[in-house]
């Protein structure tokens, strides 16, 4: 195996780890977001933990997603295949690393802006606490960007794993 080998997997696996990594750090930062509006509601009234908590769930699944599309790159390359992982091209593993972009931004700045939303759903809650299913659903609008990206994210790496 010569170093453009090397490259081609290098690339793979910087694709899928940035997807993780990027979705899991935007997931961080839009819970954090959730959470820190959410003390403050708890410090008032703590019976609406169980609220707060869904709420700040949800902007945690971005990371998931990241995970997800970093599964399949491995899986694609052969990592658990037994039989060794697959030798690639500088091309191929451009290839991994541009189909891991759709979710290694869409699940980044998703997960930040669901954040951004959940926070904003707390303070609903605090005011009228019996609305809090409108903070879910106007959340779930952000999670659909994150879906689409981890699809598109999945449909490439698939049809990639068909040329190596």
């Amino acid at each position: 195996m010569d170093i453009t080998n090397y490259t081609g997997l290098a690339l793979a696996f910087l694709g899928g780890g940035l997807a993780a990594g990027l979705c899991c750090v935007g997931s961080a930062k839009g819970t954090g977001m959730t959470g820190e509006a959410a003390s403050g509601l708890l410090a008032e009234d703590p019976e609406q933990f169980s609220k707060c908590l869904i709420l700040q769930v949800i902007p945690g699944t971005q990371g998931l997603y990241g995970i997800v599309a970093w599964f399949f790159v491995l899986l694609q390359i052969g990592v658990f295949g037994g039989k060794g992982m697959s030798t690639l091209s500088v091309t191929q593993g451009l290839s991994f690393f541009a189909a891991c972009t759709p979710i290694m931004f869409g699940g980044w700045l998703s997960a930040i802006a669901q954040g951004r939303v959940a926070a904003a759903s707390i303070n609903v809650i605090s005011k009228k606490p019996d609305d809090w299913s409108k903070g879910i659903i106007l959340c779930i609008i952000v999670e659909f960007y994150a879906i689409l990206s981890l699809l598109a994210t999945i449909l490439m790496l698939l049809n990639i794993g068909k040329l190596v």
